[in-house]
């Protein structure tokens, strides 16, 4: 599976033309090759860039999606309205 990503990931990775889904799998799949086998050190670092390159894939297309997802508010007036989607971030 390794040699599958890797072999993958600059065509899937330059194009962006990845689902989030695909996107977040697969940095799921590297951060298990990375816990679980023994990868030598410049395996590990190649697998730590594309876990990073799909990282950014991943929050540009949730940044996206924020964008187009939309409240609806009432206006006081009987109608609704909407608004920018805001979400409270979490205190650590």
């Amino acid at each position: 599976m390794l040699q599958i990503f890797q072999k993958e990931s600059g065509d899937i990775l330059a194009k962006k033309n990845i689902s989030f889904e695909e996107a977040l799998a697969k940095i799921e799949k590297i951060v298990e090759d990375l816990e679980n086998n023994d990868i030598p050190l410049e395996k590990s670092v190649q697998l730590y860039k594309q876990g990073m390159e799909l990282s950014v894939i991943c929050r540009d297309k949730l940044n996206a999606i924020e964008e187009e997802v939309k409240i609806l508010q009432n206006n006081g007036r009987g109608g609704f309205s909407q608004k920018p989607f805001e979400y409270a971030k979490e205190e650590e």
